[in-house]
């Protein structure tokens, strides 16, 4: 498969997460959640023709013309097969477990375990340093089974910390079988980044370096992390994205560029 000459980090982030998207999968997505919305078009475009989108968690099978101004209004769930309103009805198929196999999460911190934190900054719950977004729905989806694959635009020490300063979404927790002690399934799977491609060693639970983007060196990714990384013999290159999936993004998915404002400016 060829690979593109001329993309961008943005667009090898969206096409990356979603080749973790399989045709039997169904996934929803939150707030500010434009590269994860990317991915789902992006998957059904190509190889996961038949990915279940509750686009919102309001607008089942959404068929948008293109990325809007928020992952959460109206124009993204545009030719929805049904609407479910959300507080009636779309935690009991969210909690049956049967339903949505895949989550989305970005934290503000995510440790070596993958515990995400969107909640506080400070050891001081009532007094913190910063007070974040809160959960969202986080604590619920990262306790109910999901496969939780995280993405962040800021791959450095302030956001991959050794341990996150309050769990408001359970990774692997402290590390090896204590996730699974506690009787939950699913947890953290992946972890894609603007400079590398992260997974968990299987026994440890600890942060693995899998690949690097293109023009980044194994060096840097680990000067820009807060923890050691689990790095297994010679680490390859991510693949990029072929010239296929960027012209679906640039052309049809995201014209806008919504994607872009993930990275600050």
């Amino acid at each position: 498969m060829s690979s593109a000459g001329d993309y961008t980090v943005d667009e090898l982030m969206v096409a990356t997460l979603a080749r973790q998207l399989a045709d039997d999968d169904q996934v929803v997505n939150g707030a500010a959640s434009f590269i994860p919305v990317c991915a789902f078009s992006l998957a059904r475009a190509t190889h996961a023709p038949k990915l279940v989108w509750l686009a919102g968690a309001v607008g089942l099978d959404a068929r948008p013309r293109r990325v809007p101004a928020s992952t959460l209004e109206a124009p993204l769930w545009h030719r929805s097969s049904m609407y479910m309103p959300q507080l009636e009805d779309f935690w009991s198929y969210a909690l049956n477990g049967r339903w949505l196999t895949k989550f989305c999460v970005r934290g503000a911190q995510i440790d070596r375990h993958g515990n995400a934190n969107n909640s506080v900054i400070g050891t001081d719950y009532h007094a913190p340093k910063v007070r974040l977004p809160g959960s969202a729905g986080l604590g619920d989806m990262g306790s109910i089974g999901k496969r939780l694959l995280y993405w962040t635009t800021t791959h450095n020490p302030r956001t991959l910390v050794e341990r996150v300063d309050f769990i408001t979404c359970a990774g692997w927790l402290d590390g090896g079988s204590s996730r699974a002690d506690l009787g939950l399934e699913g947890g953290p799977e992946i972890v894609i980044t603007n400079l590398a491609v992260l997974d968990f060693e299987p026994e440890s639970k600890r942060m693995r370096l899998r690949s690097v983007h293109p023009g980044v060196s194994v060096p840097e990714v680990i000067s820009q992390t807060g923890f050691e990384l689990v790095i297994e013999g010679e680490v390859p290159q991510t693949e990029p994205p072929t010239p296929q999936q960027v012209q679906l993004i640039r052309e049809q998915i995201d014209p806008d560029g919504a994607r872009r404002r993930e990275f600050g400016g």
